[in-house]
Parts: structure tokens; sequence; C-alpha cells
């Protein structure tokens, strides 16, 4: 099955296709990260070529997109500051050094083919293209949601009889020869209202407390008498190359 690459900004007719299509891979509250909508447009301005769709026959099989920022010593704390330094990095005119999978999905027409794969190794040689070694992720592992109340740091210790990962997702990351580097804390922090969490999350929150909701990978934190509900998520760093 072939497949023509192309970069988002080429095709803008695309875009309601896609986000019908790779919406759904991500529960709701995760568009309602503050810092992802303060970013993201100038990202999306910045780094065109790292911003793709594979097509098949003229139809959206695939996308994925990441930012290149400049390596200090240490991944960025999480997805978040990623994003951040990648922006701040360009506008300070600083040339980067190390690349960042940011996101990376596919249509379900398209399940079980190694599209994620392509599009991660696409992504990866466009860094290389431009000089840079050093290509991490912090990823999202698939089946996270279902142990919210275990840290990232004891799932990531969780393996097969093959000693590869129980995750789907770092496992895919693992046979791209990619290493894990450890838990990205608070990697994204999103906070609302009781209110706008119980609409996120599609459940009531009657009380105080700490809840599982559903694909979250950490508790959600409510606190009804001042009116505030925070979620953490802590993501896990791996690298590439």
């Amino acid at each position: 099955m072939s497949f023509e690459v192309v970069t988002v900004s080429s095709r803008p007719d695309l875009s309601d296709e896609a986000g019908a299509a790779f919406r759904e891979r991500w529960p709701e509250f995760i568009f309602h990260d503050p810092v992802s909508r303060q970013y993201i447009d100038r990202a999306q301005e910045y780094f065109p070529h790292y911003d793709i769709y594979l097509l098949h026959e003229g139809k959206v099989a695939a996308g994925g997109w990441g930012v290149p920022f400049v390596w200090r010593g240490a991944p960025p704390e999480g997805y978040d500051s990623a994003l951040v330094a990648a922006v701040e990095d360009h506008d300070a005119e600083t040339q980067p050094t190390a690349f960042s999978f940011m996101a990376a999905a596919v249509h379900r027409d398209f399940d079980k083919q190694g599209l994620a794969t392509r599009v991660l190794t696409t992504l990866t040689e466009r860094a290389a293209e431009q000089g840079i070694d050093a290509v991490l992720a912090p990823i999202r592992p698939t089946w996270k949601h279902r142990y919210p109340q275990f840290s990232m740091a004891e799932y990531q210790t969780w393996v097969r009889d093959d000693g590869l990962s129980i995750d789907p997702w770092i496992r895919t990351h693992q046979r791209m020869g990619a290493a894990i580097v450890g838990p990205a804390p608070n990697s994204m922090v999103i906070r609302g209202t009781v209110a706008e969490w119980e609409k996120w999350a599609d459940m009531p929150f009657p009380v105080s407390g700490d809840y599982m909701v559903p694909d979250a990978l950490n508790l959600v934190h409510v606190d009804r008498e001042h009116d505030q509900a925070v979620y953490r998520e802590e993501n896990l760093w791996v690298r590439h190359r």
C-alpha cells in the first residue's frame, strides 16, 4: 500500500477530515490544556515541515507532528514544556539541537498497518536532514489509563516475558530502537471548574476527592469547596537517538 507524505499547511482542505478522524483518539479534557492553546498556533506556523499527513488515494490515513528545540542536557519537564521551549527558542533565533515527537495518530480504517511507525520515521528523517541528532518524545502510553492509581515510574517497569513493555505504544517506540528515559511529571496540567470537568469527563463529581476519569492517566483531584478540579498528566520520556 502506497502513501503520499504532505505537510498539513500545504493541504488545509484536509483539516476537517483529519480532525474528525484523529480527535477521537484523545479524551476531551486534553484539548483544554492552557499551555497548548497558547503556543500551538505558533508551533504550527514556525514548524510546518514537522506537521504531516500520510495520504492513501487522497484520504488521510495517519498524521503526526513534532517540534525542534535546544537540548539543554536533559529532556524538558514534559509535553507542555517541550512546546514552550520550541516556540521560545525559535523566537530567540537559537539553532535547535533536539527534536521531540508531540503526537501521532492513525485513522481507524488503517489500524494495525504500522503507520504510526511510518509517521515517526518520517519525522525523524526530517529532523536528521536539518542536522538534529537527538530525537525523543513525551509519550502517552496507551494502557496507562487503566492504572491511574500507579505512578509512571512503576508502570514503566512492567514488562512482558520478551522484555518489552506491556504497553502497546511504548513497545512501538522500543521496536524502533527507543530507550525509556523516565517519567515526564506535570507533562500537562489542566484546571477547570467542577462543572467544566464534569462536562469534559462526562461524569458527575458529587464530593471532593480523587477520581478515576475515563482515559485519564492519573487521578483527577476535585475540590468542590473551591469549585476547582485539577488534572496533572504524567507522560513518559523515551529517546530514539
